[in-house]
Order: structure tokens, then sequence, then C-alpha cells
């Protein structure tokens, strides 16, 4: 086996080296050389920006418009809303300096973009037929990150922030849950990875926020991986930074705001829970190449390459994501391999005898050596045809498969006992009725090092199963990224 994929260890042994093999060893990342910032290579990249395309043709969809805000952020402006730059405090990187003078104010470098949007929404914001204001921005962020990993946890991180205002809490409260709403389908019918939806707790929520809502993925090692985020700030900002109104009876109010965000972990959700020893496994919906056809070619081999390069046309009319790959001095099983790891979910391969018998070898990468439906030969003339049927199956497979992991290790318990093992073993999402008392969580925390995931109400127990007081939700409890 070549040296490109027998470097990846199992996955089942330690999920972090594998995981930083298979980022490293695919081509998705490279190391920059500014500690905790990553180089984002054009595979990688190609899976941000499919999920970038899917994310941004739901939020037009749903009336958002794309703008662009500064990077910089006056100290001045950041200290108005004192619980959010208490929350943001410890990840905040300044600029002290530049052109050689010091300057007179520190500017942050944004960490999140509340503070100078709720800067500029107070300047356009006059009267309630301004409203509502529904703006995302795409855009990098900074926070100082003491330890990183690859899309989990960087310095700078790449990521989409929606930022919306409102005549009412009632419209706020429903752009919260509708853009909660598109995060879940995104993560479940494009990235495979299914969720769970929930209110966080007051100790997890966003800093300066009133209500925090999240989807939230298990990752293969039994930790919980937050997968988007979406906050009802109230009239927190807009007292802060003045975003008010006339409104229809003449009088003056501050707007209902709204933020939610979606980064690039979504990938790294994505690489923990669909990948295997071979490496990566694309859900077609996220494959920057969703079919590689390899020649297989031996002696003169022309006949064979000229069909291959018909089919790879033929492909890419169809509107089809394809690469052709026939590089000279490379063996096919070489090929074979460097395709698998970086997670190709179909691969063609044609021989000579293939194209005298007038067929192709159609090979999915969701399917294990020789298990069955792994390799099929089909028509070279209804070949084309048939890819958008496999790639849906695939993608429903994989799903499938993440689905039937998360439900089986979402553990419901009302014994205390149980529930303080479960959490040390690290068997998944903890289910219990919960008192929510942060007094309780950091207990939990103490103990376990685990955390409220999400919260859904009602609890279905009378009892918090965590300390005894009286429960007024359930709660999914994890160690988390």
């Amino acid at each position: 086996m070549p040296e490109l994929v027998r470097d990846i260890p199992p996955k089942a042994a330690d999920l972090s080296e594998w995981y930083q093999a298979v980022c490293y060893r695919a081509e998705l990342v490279s190391q920059s050389p500014v500690r905790g910032c990553l180089v984002l290579r054009p595979y990688g990249y190609g899976m941000w920006e499919r999920l970038q395309a899917e994310l941004d043709r739901r939020f037009k969809e749903t009336g958002h418009e794309n703008a662009y805000f500064p990077l910089l952020i006056p100290e001045s402006l950041l200290v108005r809303e004192a619980e959010h730059v208490e929350g943001f405090a410890p990840e905040v990187a300044w600029v002290t300096e530049g052109g050689g003078e010091r300057l007179t104010e520190r500017l942050a470098i944004r960490p999140t973009s509340e503070v100078i949007i709720g800067t500029m929404y107070s300047e356009w914001l006059q009267s309630y037929r301004d409203l509502p204001i529904l703006i995302n921005q795409w855009a990098n962020v900074m926070r100082w990150e003491k330890r990183t990993r690859p899309f989990l946890r960087t310095l700078e991180f790449l990521w989409q922030e929606g930022h919306t205002a409102h005549a009412t809490e009632q419209e706020a409260a429903e752009e919260v849950a509708r853009m909660l709403d598109v995060y879940r389908d995104v993560a479940e019918n494009v990235a495979a990875v299914p969720v769970l939806l929930g209110e966080k707790s007051t100790s997890e929520r966003f800093a300066g926020a009133t209500h925090t809502y999240s989807i939230e993925a298990l990752m293969p090692d039994g930790k919980a991986l937050q997968a988007g985020t979406s906050h009802e700030l109230g009239q927190n900002f807009s007292r802060a930074y003045d975003i008010s109104f006339q409104a229809e009876d003449q009088t003056q109010q501050f707007a209902w705001t709204t933020s939610w965000g979606m980064s690039w972990r979504m990938l790294g959700a994505l690489i923990m829970v669909h990948g295997d020893d071979r490496g990566l496994r694309m859900p077609p919906k996220m494959a920057p190449t969703e079919v590689v056809i390899v020649p297989i070619v031996r002696g003169d081999g022309a006949a064979v390459l000229d069909a291959a390069r018909a089919l790879f046309t033929a492909c890419k009319t169809a509107g089809l994501r394809a690469k052709l790959d026939d590089r000279p001095g490379q063996s096919p099983g070489f090929k074979f391999n460097e395709w698998d790891m970086r997670g190709v979910p179909l691969r063609i391969e044609l021989g000579a005898r293939d194209l005298e018998a007038g067929v192709a070898t159609l090979v999915r990468r969701d399917r294990a050596f020789k298990e069955e439906g792994q390799k099929r030969t089909v028509a070279l003339d209804a070949i084309v045809a048939e890819i958008p049927r496999a790639l849906e199956e695939i993608q429903a497979s994989l799903f499938e498969q993440a689905k039937a992991f998360l439900e089986s290790h979402t553990i419901a318990t009302n014994d205390r006992a149980e529930f303080f093992r479960l959490l040390e073993e690290r068997a998944g999402m903890i289910d219990i009725a919960w008192c929510e008392r942060p007094d309780c969580e950091a207990a939990v925390k103490e103990a376990t090092s685990a955390t409220t995931r999400n919260l859904r109400r009602p609890a279905l127990s009378a009892t918090c199963v965590a300390c005894g007081e009286p429960a007024t939700a359930q709660a999914y409890f994890a160690q988390s990224y």
C-alpha cells in the first residue's frame, strides 16, 4: 500500500491522531508560519465552497443579503456591551501599532461582529419602515486559542455570521428558529451529519444574548461538537449601540436583534463522522469531486485513454464535478488508494477488457472493500445517467450510518450513578431531566468534564438526575470539542 494511505493510523485506536493525519494527508490544510493559523489548500477550500454555496442559497431564499464589515473594532465600541466584552476578553487579539506609530486607541481583531455591525445599524435604522434588516457576512475571525486543531479550533477561522434587527421580540424569535432550522437542514441533508437541536444553558449561552440555540453533532469518540448557533440578543446590543427606530405609533423604540453563525467546524464534523481507516468519505453534496475516472492502461493504451477522456467530457457536460486521473508513472492501485483517501464518492475504472465489453466498473467509496454493492459493472453508454442515482444512494447511506450511531449513543437515564458513569465512559449524549442551575452544571463538569450541550422543555420527570433538585428541562450532557 502506498505511503500516502499507510501513514493514516486506525481511526478507532486514536481518533485525534487519525483526524490530524487525514486533514494533512488528504491535502485539506497545511500548517502556516503563524502558530494556530492554517493554510486552506484547494481541496479543503473546495469543501468550504460547497458548504458556503448551500448555506448562501438558503440565506437568500429566506430574504437575507450579503454585506461586509471591517476586521478591526475600536476598543471604545467593544466595551459598550459589558457582558459581551467580558465573555470574549480572553480570546481577543489587539492591534496596538500601525505604520511604526503607537495607536491612540487599541483595535480589536474581530472575534465576532455584533459590535461593528450594531454600530452601523444604529446609523442606518430610522423608522419601522427600515425593518427588518437581514444581513449576512462571510468573513474570517480571530480568537486567541491556546490549543488548536484543524477546522475544530484555530486562531483564525472562516465562517458566516448573520445579523438581523426586528421591530418585535416575536419576529426576532421567529428569525432565530428559522435560521437554526437552516443549519439543521444543511448539516443533515448536505453534510449528512445528524444533529440534536435545543437551547443552550445559561452557562453556555453566547455572551450578551438572552437565548442561544444550537445544533450538536456526536463524534465517534463520544464527544459532542457544536456545529451551529443562533442567538436572540433581545435589546441588549440595541441599547448599548442605540439601534432604535420610530415606531408606527410615533414612539422611539429599541430594535430586537439576532445573530447566528456556522463556521468551518462543520467540515471537521463531516471528516470525523464519515471517515474510515482508508481516509475521508465525502457525502456527494459536499464533495469537491463527485466522480473520478481512472483509466487502466497497459501497453499502448491509446483506445482506453480516448474512451476515458470521452467519458470525462460526458460527465462534465452532464454537470458532474468530475476528474480524469490519467497521470503517467503512477499505478492504478496507487490512484485508487489516493482517491479513496481523499473520499471521492464514486470511482470509474476503465481498462481494455472493459472497453471491449462496452462496460466500466463503478466503485462506491461509502462501502467497505468487497462489501456487497461496492463494485459493479455498468454499460458505458448508461454510466453517466447512472452516476446521479448512485450519488443519491451514497448521500443517503452515509446519513443513515451516522444517524444510527447518534441514536445508539443517545442514552436517557433517571439514575444518578449511571449518569455519572456514562459521562466518565464518554458514552455519548446522555439525556436527563435537569434543574438548569449553573452550580449543578459546574459540579457535573468538575466531576466528568462534561457540560450541557442543549436543552428541551418540558422536563420528563420532576427531579434533576444530577443533583436531586426540581427539574425544569431535559438536557443532553457530553464532553465536547
